[in-house]
């Protein structure tokens, strides 16, 4: 973690689309340190995309504070000016992509209102998809790439705007197993290669180890932050006892129940 400060950052945060009657997440704080990858888990509906969205400024929360990213890599509220590159950018659960547009237009699209000339757009866009594999598959129209290869030119548009703070809303959940493994992999190579922060959005505990350097619980109604762990490259084994303990601990987390280790910090993790 950087001695600088968070990158990003959540203050008891809470949402309600009621005026106050019903809410979908409440006192939710959360710091993102430059370089880390964390995931949010938590189980399917419980507001883990919404988290998502009131991080970017889609959603205005009704308390509390939430502070991003800007171009320089200090964080601030939400409107700051935009230059040459955006501070944050969003992987989504499908690819969304344009079928009317190649697959090199389909990233460079990412780039609209940055002010950057046609070929400085196809330089970035090329670059991005030379760091996803499919720099080969430019031309290509969307329908003809498998899903995976979807997935990838999704990645690639985030990229493409240079941003510090990469959010990823189960970006793997419909895919294969095979082909989620495959773009696993790929994407620790990226995040090892570019040192963006990332967050990102699962409900698979198996995944989250597998990624993250830091796993974050969201669960409960309204949702809240119930605890975090933190990851040592040596602790990723599937088969090591570690990773089994630590999957344990993440199912005890979500679910509120104890601690298997006997330690009761479901309550007061300092994240």
């Amino acid at each position: 973690m950087s001695d600088a400060g968070p990158l990003a950052r959540l203050e008891e945060v809470g949402l309600s689309h009621d005026g106050g009657k019903t809410f979908i997440l409440r006192h939710v704080s959360l710091n993102l340190h430059k370089g880390e990858f964390v995931a949010l888990l938590g189980p399917s509906g419980v507001g883990k995309s919404t988290l998502l969205r009131v991080l970017m400024g889609l959603s205005k929360p009704s308390e509390g504070t939430v502070v991003g990213p800007t171009q320089d890599g200090a964080g601030t509220s939400h409107g700051a000016s935009e230059g040459r590159r955006r501070a944050q950018a969003l992987v989504f659960q499908d690819a969304r992509l344009m079928p009317w547009r190649s697959v090199l237009r389909n990233v460079a699209f990412g780039q609209e209102g940055l002010g950057l000339t046609r070929q400085a757009k196809r330089e970035r866009a090329l670059a991005a998809l030379r760091l996803v594999g499919l720099e080969d598959a430019a031309d290509r129209w969307p329908r003809r790439l498998s899903g995976g290869q979807r997935q990838r030119v999704g990645v690639a548009r985030a990229l493409t705007v240079d941003p510090d703070l990469l959010l990823m809303d189960e970006p793997f959940g419909a895919l294969d197993p095979i082909t989620r493994s495959s773009l696993q992999d790929e994407l620790l190579r990226i995040w090892q290669q570019t040192h963006k922060t990332v967050l990102f959005v699962t409900h698979d505990i198996e995944e989250a180890l597998k990624l993250a350097t830091r796993i974050v619980v969201l669960s409960g109604s309204p949702a809240g932050i119930t605890g975090e762990l933190e990851l040592g490259a040596g602790e990723k084994e599937p088969d090591s006892p570690a990773f089994r303990m630590y999957a344990a601990r993440l199912r005890a987390m979500i679910a509120g129940e104890p601690d298997p280790g006997g330690a009761p910090y479901w309550q007061s993790a300092e994240i």
